[in-house]
């Protein structure tokens, strides 16, 4: 196989990134793996997620979010927490943060010298609501299934947009 094959066969990789990993970028994490699945690209497309703060580190993501993918029909989903590295920053095509915090979060890390997009997930909503709210302190699960669609809304335009 010459390089130029080896080149194309490389998958392109994304990180979803929330303050906790616990709820929004576990979602968007299940929903990235479940359309790649569903259109055949797992060849071409690896996706993680991981935390600003390492408060949730090992642990499973939010009932709510495990609830909210499992009713959405994601079941076979699974994730520890992790916070970011800063090797990620090389390790990655695109970090998306679910709203600025994380994003100023993120450019005040990134190494001079990294080619990670480092971008809002919501930038890709066509609706223009560009920020996934976190329903962590929520009392129900309502937040966790706007989070959900919210997720399906943009990794789908991404996706549609950056698949071959």
């Amino acid at each position: 196989m010459s390089s130029v094959e080896t080149e194309s066969k490389k998958k392109k990789k994304v990180l979803m990134i929330c303050l906790g990993n616990i709820c929004r970028s576990p979602i968007a994490e299940a929903v990235f793996q479940n359309e790649v699945k569903k259109r055949g690209l797992q060849d071409q497309w690896k996706v993680e997620s991981a935390a600003i703060i390492g408060y949730h580190t090992g642990k499973k993501p939010d009932i709510r979010a495990r609830d909210t993918l499992t009713e959405n029909g994601i079941t076979d989903y699974s994730h520890t927490a992790r916070k970011i590295e800063l090797d990620d920053f090389n390790k990655y095509d695109w970090i998306f943060g679910m709203d600025q915090e994380n994003i100023k979060d993120l450019l005040s890390r990134k190494p001079m010298t990294s080619q990670a997009k480092v971008e809002l997930l919501g930038s890709y909503n066509p609706s223009g609501t560009i920020i996934i709210r976190d329903p962590y302190y929520d009392s129900d699960s309502a937040g966790f299934q706007k989070a959900y669609d919210q997720c399906v809304t943009c990794i789908t335009a991404f996706l549609n947009k950056h698949s071959s």
